[in-house]
């Protein structure tokens, strides 16, 4: 019997680095409304931690074709509790601490060690450094500036034109600021120096030409990591917005309309190599890599894979889509997170549109 727990308030809780972390409202919230989700991915007979079991019983009945039959538990009964694992959305100190409390032991839990490099990795900078050169070659672009200054920020703005700001750990669109040379003033200019002093440095990156979001799911177990799928989503300013739920043959056919798939291949078996290097006994468990579609090259019409936006090194809302992929019979499906009337909600909408050719998602 696994537990279960859904907190989206994680790579907030990674900046923080604070066993007693409090997320802001909005994380606190997305928690509260949400914290049935993983029931999406459970086995029958798993946990899965709550705030509210009402709640989250009344909210998983829309759901009851894709859900398994879990038992919703709150942190007050959970030290009664016996399990084979905890699988939390993410790990850090604050979800760490938080389990501890709530009498869960140490032997459940990923090490100090491990939870340090945890961080360590899921730091842009590493990413950024570390897999995004090595996965460079004919056919893609990327690339990242890790800064300590607000003058260099400055520069390089001077020198681009326009870039992207991404502080080391953000979440979902947090953290993240689309700058033109027009925009700098003493508030961003106040805002990068916050970055730096909480963060020690900050990210900068070229504006591409986006063309497509989507990215790539693994699985890091204990003979390395193996892909899992293709996730096809959508971003408006960097937030997240939903998923196109279709098969895996469907969503290869519509990545091969802009990039050959023998590229997606080399790169999808590069990051298995390294990262089976680079988390070998610090984690195992869902992880994704997000990439995009980019026009460019010499004539700026050219379409470039960019092979490591981000890596989240965490459950993503890729792994819920895979979770619930249609079958070959069925069609394909949308899927969102709303706020609506004050709170999150959790949509799947069936269509009968092939929703990858025709592009209308």
């Amino acid at each position: 019997m696994k537990l279960h727990i859904f907190n989206p308030e994680h790579d907030i809780a990674l900046g923080a680095n604070d066993v007693h972390f409090t997320a802001p409202h909005a994380g606190r919230k997305l928690r509260c409304d949400l914290g049935f989700l993983p029931a999406l991915w459970a086995d029958d007979g798993d946990c899965v931690l709550v705030e509210d079991i009402s709640r989250a019983q009344k909210c998983v009945r829309y759901y009851s074709k894709y859900a398994a039959k879990v038992l919703f538990v709150t942190p007050d009964v959970i030290r009664n509790l016996q399990f084979s694992s905890v699988e939390p959305w993410g790990w850090d100190l604050s979800i760490y601490g938080e389990l501890l409390r709530n009498g869960v032991g140490e032997s459940s839990l990923p090490s100090m060690e491990q939870l340090s490099r945890i961080r360590d990795i899921s730091n842009r900078r590493w990413a950024s450094m570390s897999l995004l050169p090595e996965l460079q070659t004919k056919g893609t672009v990327g690339k990242a500036f890790f800064v300590q200054s607000a003058a260099y920020v400055k520069e390089l703005l001077d020198i681009r034109g326009s870039i992207v700001l991404k502080s080391p750990w953000s979440s979902s669109g947090r953290g993240v600021r689309y700058v033109e040379a027009k925009d700098w003033n003493e508030k961003l200019e106040g805002w990068v120096n916050n970055v730096v002093k909480r963060q020690h440095g900050i990210e900068v990156e070229p504006k591409y030409n986006k063309v497509r979001d989507f990215g790539m799911e693994f699985l890091s177990g204990a003979d390395g990591v193996s892909y899992t799928g293709l996730s096809i989503f959508r971003t408006e300013k960097g937030f997240y917005t939903g998923n196109i739920l279709a098969q895996e043959s469907a969503k290869r056919e519509m990545i091969s309309k802009y990039i050959s798939l023998d590229l997606l291949e080399s790169v999808k078996e590069k990051i298995c190599n390294l990262l089976t290097i680079a988390l070998r006994n610090v984690y195992r468990g869902p992880l994704g890599v997000d990439m995009m579609i980019v026009a460019g090259g010499e004539s700026g019409r050219e379409l470039l894979l960019h092979p490591c936006v981000e890596l989240n090194l965490r459950r993503t809302m890729g792994h819920v889509a895979l979770a619930l992929s249609p079958s070959d019979k069925e069609p394909q499906r949308l899927m969102r997170i709303t706020m609506e009337d004050g709170r999150y909600h959790f949509r799947i909408a069936d269509t009968n549109e092939n929703v990858l050719d025709r592009d209308i998602f």
